[in-house]
């Protein structure tokens, strides 16, 4: 019967490593069915190029690109947009939710709920984004002089409050200002 307990154990990794690559292929699909919608349907615009050459890095396979390829550019397009929620963490600590989603009352629901069960709060449109610069690869950094200093507590309920996020399947990047 010792096959059987190896069989097993090899089972549920196997498990969590595809549902980890599933999270992944599904974020990149989604970006790039937005990078392609924000091109107007120009499949050869940078941005749509530089989604694809990040999905490849992060080995998402070439059949899952070209079906959000297809997705994107049929006549059946999903209606994804790239939404920004803002909040705060536990220290004060200044958040940035970007999420690509086709339904934004689920998608503010779900980011509510993650903030309310881990000590965060919600923010409106404006109250956190002013501390942050957006660069050339629409990630989002700190403005020198905004960032805080946490306890060791704060920083164990900031990884844990990311960690909510990051099990979401509409959220794909999660900012902050904890120094």
């Amino acid at each position: 019967m010792s096959g059987h307990n190896k069989w097993s154990k090899i089972k549920h990794k196997k498990a969590a490593t595809d549902s980890a690559k599933s999270k992944v292929y599904s974020k990149y699909s989604k970006l790039i069915q937005v990078a392609i919608k924000g091109a107007g349907g120009d499949v050869n615009s940078a941005s749509v190029v530089s989604v694809i050459d990040s999905a490849k890095k992060e080995n998402v396979p070439k059949d899952v690109i070209d079906r959000a390829v297809k997705k994107a550019t049929g006549a059946d397009a999903a209606n994804l947009q790239e939404v920004l929620y803002e909040g705060y963490g536990p220290g004060g600590v200044g958040m940035l939710i970007k999420a690509v989603t086709d339904n934004t009352n689920r998608t503010v629901t779900e980011v509510k709920t993650i903030f309310t069960k881990n000590g965060g709060s919600f923010a409106s449109t404006g109250a956190v984004s002013w501390g942050f610069t957006m660069d050339e690869e629409r990630n989002w950094s700190p403005n020198p002089g905004t960032e805080i200093q946490l306890s060791e507590d704060d920083e164990n309920k900031l990884e844990k409050l990311i960690e909510a996020f990051e099990e979401s399947d509409d959220i794909t990047d999660v900012y902050h200002n904890a120094a």
